[in-house]
C-alpha cells in the first residue's frame, strides 16, 4: 500500500494537482466509503473515521454528499 500511495502522490505532483485539491478529494472519497460501510448511518461512519458526528455532518454538507444513497432498503 505504501508503494501505491507513493506512486499516486508522484502522479498528482506531475499533473500539477495542488495539495488542497488532493486532500479534499481524498477526504471526500474516504468519507463516502465510510458512509457506504455504515449504510449511510453518520454516527457509525463517524466512529469508523474516528471523528465526532457533528464534524462528519459538516463535512458531508460541505462536500454535498448524499447519505441517502448509501442506505439499504
Amino acid at each position: 500500500m505504501k508503494d501505491q500511495l507513493e506512486s499516486l502522490v508522484g502522479q498528482l505532483v506531475e499533473r500539477g494537482i495542488m495539495l488542497d485539491e488532493a486532500v479534499n478529494e481524498f477526504e471526500k472519497k474516504f468519507i463516502r466509503r465510510a458512509l457506504e460501510r455504515a449504510n449511510g448511518n453518520q454516527s457509525r461512519a463517524a466512529k469508523v473515521l474516528g471523528i465526532h458526528r457533528n464534524t462528519l455532518s459538516r463535512k458531508v454538507e460541505a462536500y454535498k454528499l448524499d447519505t441517502r444513497a448509501h442506505r439499504r432498503k
